[in-house]
């Protein structure tokens, strides 16, 4: 399993990350562990939170009651980058990555030990969701798309504005044993969020 813990990186640091970066990934959205309350796009690339429960086959990969979604590939080795347009997410949204065996059903603290490494807005404050207490991001400028970047060689995930590469934060990862990390996102209620192509 990966480990919980979690470190700030320098800024000159996380832009040597961002610009090593071989190419975005080639990311959609897994119907199969969307929460019902939750509407894809037919691309599979955006998602909204919906104000009624779907009627979907019930299945151990789908996420209740938590509002989230796991995009695909998933990823054990290597580097990978991929943007998610925030700019008409609202107040309650977050990005990022979750392990693969993540716990699909009841409340999530959206934390590493949890297996999920996020940013994101709760009631109008950017986070970062790290144990034991989630952090206040003060961003000189709200950006329109995040940057997420899984680096398993230097075994971190770092977050960016994908316009500026302005750095954000920065998770480590312990060694992973081979288990697959996945694209994740949880939607509030009015939130919109779509990968970028």
């Amino acid at each position: 399993m990966l480990a919980s813990s979690m470190e700030r990186v320098e800024s000159e640091t996380l832009m040597d990350e961002v610009e090593e970066m071989s190419g975005r990934a080639d990311v959609t959205l897994d119907p199969d562990t969307a929460n019902p309350f939750l509407l894809l796009s037919s691309d599979q690339r955006g998602v909204g939170r919906g104000e009624e429960w779907a009627l979907l086959p019930d299945s151990p990969e789908r996420f209740e009651p938590e509002p989230c979604v796991l995009g695909s590939p998933g990823f054990a080795a290597g580097r990978h980058s991929w943007a998610v347009q925030v700019a008409e997410a609202g107040d309650w949204w977050a990005v990022g990555v979750a392990q693969e065996s993540v716990r699909r059903k009841g409340v999530l603290s959206f934390t590493p030990r949890e297996g999920i490494w996020a940013v994101g807005q709760w009631f109008g404050q950017y986070h970062a969701f790290s144990d034991p207490d989630w952090i206040p991001l003060h961003l000189a400028c709200l950006p329109r798309a995040i940057l997420i970047c899984l680096d398993f060689p230097d075994k971190q995930v770092t977050f960016a504005d994908a316009e500026s590469e302005a750095p954000i934060f920065a998770f480590c990862l312990a060694p992973c044993a081979g288990e697959r990390l996945r694209p994740w996102l949880w939607l509030g209620m009015d939130s919109w969020l779509r990968l970028c192509p």
